[in-house]
């Protein structure tokens, strides 16, 4: 089969990209309709879910969504149900939803340690179960899951979210392995750090005009010099959601700059 950069087309395509409502999520949910894609998306309220739809009008978007709590086994089973009968069946599954809990890990809860699995890692295994025979009923289909620098590397107060994001990462590559052979292609995405509302903070100028300590650490650390944007996300997930990955199965993609390649500079 030759080649055409018609692989990269998603016309007829249904996506749902879980907790797209901003950030990372929001963008690749944008990149996926520019390539032609039915966009669905959830949050936890309707009011939430009300505001993002508008800002997908705003963008030229007809987005389609919903409210539903991903860690709820029953609740995401109706979801895709729902989604099946006013959409269509899922072409694409982005797991996106997820939460970070900064603390140290001996003043850790489990409790807490527990919700940013749940949502982490056990939401992913959830949505991706639920979609999975709707997929294989129709010949195919392709699960991204939003990973983390942190599936491979370690950092203080982040035990949790490294912990879920490995296991995602592996559940990734074993969601390939189980049901490759049903033409579904399960990889994984791992943004490094992005520039989004929520790392504002960290990348606003100090009272004494000097850049945060975090933002000066992050750029020495990246090769590339720089924060991500939410945008340099669309064309690996557009990649991984088209026929143009087709034999591409249990990777996970690192769009990080560099930062994972690099050992720093000599002193």
């Amino acid at each position: 089969m030759n080649f055409s950069m018609d692989s990269f087309q998603l016309d007829g395509k249904v996506a749902l990209i879980t907790g797209a409502v901003h950030g990372i999520g929001f963008e690749i949910a944008k990149s996926l309709a520019t390539a032609g894609a039915t966009i669905v998306f959830n949050n936890l309220t309707q009011q939430s879910v009300d505001t993002a739809l508008e800002k997908y009008q705003q963008a030229g978007i007809d987005a389609h969504g919903y409210v539903c709590d991903v860690t709820d086994e029953a609740a995401v089973n109706n979801l895709i149900s729902k989604i099946k009968k006013e959409v269509g069946s899922i072409d694409i599954l982005v797991n996106n939803a997820g939460i970070i809990k900064r603390i140290p890990m001996i003043d850790m809860s489990a409790t807490d340690f527990r919700q940013v699995v749940d949502v982490d890692l056990t939401a992913p295994f959830i949505m991706a179960k639920a979609v999975i025979p709707d997929m294989i009923e129709k010949g195919g289909g392709k699960i991204i899951n939003i990973c983390s620098m942190m599936s491979e590397l370690g950092r203080e107060t982040v035990s949790a979210y490294a912990a879920a994001k490995g296991g995602l990462k592996m559940l990734t590559k074993n969601i390939a392995s189980e049901y490759g052979q049903y033409n579904i292609q399960c990889n994984g995405i791992g943004p490094g750090y992005i520039a989004t509302p929520q790392t504002a903070p960290l990348r606003e100028l100090q009272a004494d005009g000097e850049r945060h300590p975090f933002d000066q650490f992050i750029v020495g650390r990246t090769p590339a010099a720089r924060w991500g944007n939410p945008e340099d996300l669309a064309g690996p997930a557009i990649f991984l959601a088209s026929k143009a990955s087709d034999f591409v199965n249990g990777h996970i993609l690192y769009v990080d700059g560099g930062i994972l390649a690099y050992i720093g500079k000599q002193p």
